[in-house]
C-alpha cells in the first residue's frame, strides 16, 4: 500500500471524483469482510459457540472504529517520528482534516484515505478471534482488541505503511498487509493461545464444523469483498497497477483453492468443501503483499504454493499440541509468511515499483529485505500479544469456567442460542419453561375417543 508521498506544489494532485467513488466502494467491500469472517468462523464452530464467534467478529466493528478516530489514524499515519510511530493533532478525533483536503501526493480526500485504513484496522483483530473459538470471555476479549490495536496493530501498521516507517523505508513490499494484517494477526493469535491454553477435549472429542453451507458462504463473501482490499490498495485507477492486483487476487486464489483440494484427495481421498474453502482463503492471503509485484503466472506459483503449504500447516497443532481453533496460524500466519517471502523470488520490477526478486535478476536483496520485515513483525506481535493476554489472563481471567465451556458459551456469555429447535425462540426466553400450544380440535376429539 503507498503511503502518502511529498510532491511539489506546481505537481500537487487534485481531487478525483472518479478515485474517490472508486475508494468508497473499496472501504465497503473491506468493510463486508469482517461479517464475511465471522460468517466463515461461525461455521467452522459447534453449534454451542456459534453467537460467541460472530460476535467476536462484529463487536471489533464498533471498539476499532471509535478508536480509529480518537487516535488510531493519528498513530499510524501521523507525522513520523522515530521511524516506529506517528502522530498528528489534526488527525487526533479527525478534528483538523479539511473536506476536500487531500492525502499527501494522491487525488483522494484524507477522510476516504481513513475511512478505507480503518477497515483494515478492524478486520485485523478479528481474525486473532478463530483461533481461540469456545473458551475466552466475551469481556476479555473486547479488553485485549482495544490493547492490541493500541500497541501492536497502529505501531506495525506505521512501520508498513506510514511514510518514515522503518520497514517503509528499508523497502519493504506489502501492497496489501501481508506483514501488517495476517503475518501480525497470525503471531497474536500463537501467542494468545499459548497462554490461555487448550480447548476441553482437544484431540479427544470431535470438534467438527456445523454448518459448511455457512463456512462456504463467509468465504465467499471473503473472496468477493478482497478486491476491495487489495485492488484499492493502490488509492487509486489511473495506472493500471490496481487492475494488475485484481486479476492477480482471482488467479491466486483459485489456484490456491486447487492445490489445497488436490493435497485432500492425494492424503484423505476427498475433495472437502472445507479444504476449498480453506483453500482460497489461503491463495487471498498470499497475494495480499505480493500482487502488486508479480504478474498473472506468479500469482499462479503464490496461489499454488500457499495453498499445498498451508494445508500441510494446519496440522502442526496436533504435532506441537497448540490448539489454534480454527487455524488461524496455519493459514494467516503461514500464507501470510509465503507471500511476504515470494515477493522475493517472482517480484518482476515493472508492476508495483522496479524492485525485481531472484527469478527476474534482481538477486537476493529484496528477499532479504521481506524476510526482515517478516520476521520483525512475526516477533514483535507474537511477544506483545502474549504479553497482554497474560496480564488479562492473571487479572480478569482470559478464560470462562470448565463447565460453562462445556455447556456452550452462548448461553453464558450472551444469554442466547443460535438456532431454535423448540418453537420458543433464541433468546433469553428460550431457556424458562414454556407450555405447549394445545390443539383444542384434537383435544375434544380425544375426549370423544374417550368417552
Amino acid at each position: 500500500m503507498p503511503p502518502g508521498i511529498s510532491t511539489l506544489a506546481a505537481d500537487a494532485p487534485e481531487l478525483s471524483a472518479a478515485n474517490t467513488g472508486f475508494m468508497l466502494i473499496c472501504s465497503a467491500l473491506v468493510m463486508l469482510m469482517t461479517p464475511a469472517l465471522a460468517f466463515f468462523y461461525g461455521g467452522m464452530v459447534r453449534v454451542k459457540s456459534t453467537l460467541n464467534m460472530l460476535m467476536m467478529s462484529f463487536i471489533s466493528l464498533g471498539i476499532v472504529t471509535i478508536l480509529w478516530v480518537l487516535y488510531g489514524f493519528s498513530l499510524a499515519f501521523g507525522t513520523d517520528s522515530g521511524s516506529l510511530i506517528g502522530w498528528s493533532a489534526d488527525y487526533v478525533g479527525l478534528s483538523g482534516i479539511g473536506v476536500t483536503e487531500l492525502w499527501d501526493g494522491y487525488t483522494i480526500p484524507v477522510y476516504v484515505f481513513a475511512v478505507f485504513q480503518l477497515m483494515f484496522a478492524v478486520l485485523t483483530p478479528a481474525l486473532i478471534s478463530g483461533a481461540l473459538a469456545d473458551r475466552v470471555k466475551f469481556t476479555a476479549w473486547a479488553l485485549f482488541i482495544a490493547l492490541w490495536v493500541t500497541v501492536v496493530y497502529f505501531p506495525v501498521a506505521h512501520w508498513v505503511w506510514g511514510s518514515g516507517g522503518w520497514l517503509f523505508e528499508m523497502g519493504v513490499i506489502d501492497f496489501a498487509g501481508g506483514t501488517a494484517v495476517h503475518i501480525n494477526a497470525g503471531a497474536a493469535a500463537l501467542g494468545v493461545i499459548l497462554v490461555i491454553g487448550k480447548r476441553v477435549g482437544f484431540k479427544k472429542d470431535p470438534m467438527r464444523p456445523h454448518s459448511l453451507p455457512l463456512v462456504m458462504l463467509g468465504a465467499g463473501l471473503l473472496w468477493f469483498g478482497w478486491f476491495g482490499f487489495n485492488a484499492g490498495s493502490w488509492l487509486g485507477n489511473d495506472d493500471g497497477v490496481g487492475a494488475v492486483m485484481f486479476v492477480n487476487t482471482q488467479v491466486a486464489t483459485a489456484a490456491a483453492m486447487l492445490a489445497w483440494l488436490l493435497y485432500e484427495k492425494i492424503r484423505h481421498g476427498a475433495f472437502t468443501t472445507l479444504g476449498a474453502a480453506s483453500g482460497a482463503v489461503a491463495g487471498l492471503v498470499a497475494i495480499t503483499p505480493a500482487g502488486g509485484s508479480v504478474s498473472p503466472l506468479g500469482a499462479i506459483a503464490v496461489g499454488a504454493i500457499a495453498g499445498l503449504v498451508c494445508a500441510l500447516a494446519v496440522g502442526l497443532k496436533y504435532k506441537f499440541g497448540y490448539d489454534d481453533s480454527l487455524d488461524v496460524v496455519g493459514v494467516h500466519l503461514v500464507g501470510g509468511v509465503i507471500g511476504s517471502l515470494l515477493v522475493g523470488f517472482f517480484a518482476t520490477g515493472g508492476v508495483q515499483s522496479d524492485a525485481a526478486g531472484l527469478f527476474y535478476g534482481g538477486g537476493l536483496e529484496q528477499l532479504g529485505k521481506q524476510a526482515i520485515g517478516v520476521f520483525a513483525v512475526l516477533a514483535y506481535s507474537l511477544v506483545v500479544s502474549a504479553l497482554l493476554a497474560l496480564v488479562l489472563h492473571k487479572t480478569i481471567g482470559m478464560r470462562v469456567d470448565e463447565d460453562d465451556e462445556v455447556s456452550g458459551v452462548d448461553q453464558i456469555e450472551h444469554a442466547e442460542t443460535a438456532y431454535d429447535f423448540s418453537g420458543a425462540g433464541g433468546g433469553a426466553a428460550s431457556r424458562k419453561a414454556v407450555p405447549a400450544p394445545v390443539d383444542t380440535a384434537a383435544a375434544a376429539e380425544s375426549k370423544k375417543v374417550d368417552a
